[in-house]
């Protein structure tokens, strides 16, 4: 594990320390955690962007409805079976 130097604001070392002592956690343990939730936010973010950005893109709708149109038909064969 590699060890990283920071300067944080007063307030927010405050903060953190309040919350690490509140759930019996390490600083440390506890903004590994935060850092991970976050990030993993903005991939989530990127991702729902990603996906806003294909819905405004014509070739790609139809694309998305011919596969769509494809899925239905082949539930409608199975369920015929």
């Amino acid at each position: 594990m590699s060890t990283f130097t920071s300067t944080l604001p007063d307030h927010l070392l405050e903060k953190l320390a309040q919350k690490a002592k509140e759930l019996k956690l390490p600083k440390n343990k506890l903004i590994e955690r935060a850092l991970e939730i976050y990030l993993d936010q903005l991939n989530k973010a990127e991702y729902i962007k990603s996906f806003k950005e294909a819905a405004q893109d014509e070739d790609i709708m139809m694309i998305a409805e011919e596969g769509m149109v494809d899925y239905f038909t082949q539930i409608s064969e199975n369920e015929a079976r």
